[in-house]
């Protein structure tokens, strides 16, 4: 699972708003609804973060393991 709890973490350090991200960046409210139930969001979105608040993507978000492994090795080709 991807855990947001980091981009809440900065936002509120940088005093940035959910309102200012809508209506300033064009955030969209769903996206953000999204964001704050840890479900699937764009790498577009995930770029124009990085690029309001200038930081990586592992600066706003972590991958968490969730016990549910789903995929097998043979699931993987490349």
């Amino acid at each position: 699972m991807i855990k947001f709890d980091k981009l809440w973490s900065m936002l509120k350090a940088r005093d940035i708003s959910q309102y200012q991200l809508i209506h300033d960046y064009g955030i969209s409210k769903g996206q953000l609804d999204r964001i704050k139930k840890n479900e699937n969001i764009t790498t577009n979105t995930l770029d124009i973060l990085c690029n309001i608040l200038d930081c990586e993507i592992g600066d706003i978000s972590e991958h968490v393991k969730d016990g549910n492994n789903r995929f097998k090795p043979d699931d993987y080709s490349y």
